[in-house]
């Protein structure tokens, strides 16, 4: 109940972040992250799926699950992108606030994805998208390692 009730107001706070203006803000990349995930909603929404996280010399397997609001129908989404502010490895994994905005209609479709952790862990992601969705929320997500 805590994580729903705070999710607008943490979007509303991340919103004002993520716009291409503070990507300045968040350094240098720190490494990449590469997700496959199957999203479906009407309102609310649930998402499951993995990927890699590249951070140094090497690469993790990850997995990636979420329930957020603001969405409807289903889609299957690829998306590549940067990490900024990771230091550890250890702090990659854990619970995340995600804004997304987006469509899918077929196999045409695409969107952006933005999520931030409370260790200063920020991904800006650029998306694929499959299916029939139209999307624009926020999620709490939580990311793990395989």
């Amino acid at each position: 109940m805590f994580l729903r009730s705070a999710l607008p107001t943490l979007a509303a706070l991340f919103l004002a972040a993520a716009p291409a203006a503070a990507q300045e803000r968040l350094g240098p990349p720190t490494g990449s992250v590469s997700l496959q995930q199957v999203q479906v909603a009407f309102i609310g929404s649930g998402e499951a799926g993995e990927g890699t996280l590249r951070f140094g010399r090497r690469s993790y397997p990850i997995t990636v699950g979420g329930l957020g609001i603001g969405a409807i129908g289903a889609s299957r989404m690829t998306a590549t992108g940067t990490v900024y502010g990771l230091r550890r490895v250890q702090d990659f994994a854990g619970a995340y606030v995600q804004l997304r905005e987006g469509w899918a209609l077929g196999d045409q479709g695409r969107g952006s994805v933005w999520l931030r952790n409370n260790k200063g862990v920020t991904m800006k992601l650029n998306a694929r998208r499959q299916g029939l969705q139209l999307s624009l929320g926020a999620d709490g997500v939580l990311i793990g390692f395989k």
